[in-house]
């Protein structure tokens, strides 16, 4: 019979960014929290995994056909923001982004074995041909993957008459420029903008 500590940090390892040190934190604190409290935790992830499920048309998590935004009659579903997760809805949501979303899961990465027709592409080139849409903003990572992503999406929407945009680069408020590296720099420089005077 397996030890149910040593098996609940077996599994917690599973968790990404979870090493077997903070498995075992976890696990011990889990341990010695009151049971109804563990109990709510564990309801939680079943429920989850029970209920939830991704939104017919945008991909984000929802546990009804249509997520919450999708739904939205106020929301402005002539743009679309195109996110790599459903996590980066949150982060949008934040900024009052009124429009709408669609979620890739992830980006193009070969390497990885995640080529275009295992993202949400298609999905998204058939919402822009029903001619409803007026601009797709694309806001992948600004990484090697995201630019590719990027790139391939605008490639492959361009045919269609609407517009491409993809998030701005540059500096990050607050921070004293010393600290940013030539390529944040050279980003920040290209997508300078007018100053109103």
């Amino acid at each position: 019979m397996s030890n149910p500590l040593e098996n609940l940090i077996e599994n917690l390892c599973k968790l990404p960014g979870i090493g077997r040190k903070t498995a075992q934190r976890l696990a011990f604190f889990i341990m010695n929290m009151p049971e109804n409290e563990a109990l709510e935790i564990a309801e939680a992830i079943i429920n989850l995994k029970k209920k939830a499920k991704f939104c017919s048309v945008c991909f984000n998590i929802t546990e009804n056909e249509k997520c919450n935004i999708c739904s939205n009659s106020i929301r402005d579903h002539s743009i679309i923001c195109v996110v790599e997760e459903p996590s980066n809805i949150i982060l949008f949501e934040k900024t009052g982004y009124k429009g709408v979303y669609h979620v890739l899961g992830g980006n193009i990465s070969p390497v990885d074995g995640l080529t275009p027709d295992k993202l949400k592409i298609k999905e998204l080139e058939e919402r822009v041909k029903t001619g409803q849409i007026r601009e797709v903003i694309i806001s992948t990572s600004p990484n090697t993957k995201g630019e590719l992503t990027a790139q391939w999406i605008a490639d492959l929407l361009k045919k269609y008459n609407v517009k491409i945009s993809r998030i701005a680069y540059g500096l990050p408020i607050g921070i004293d420029i010393e600290f940013a590296d030539e390529v944040t720099l050279s980003k920040a420089l290209e997508g300078r903008k007018p100053v109103n005077v």
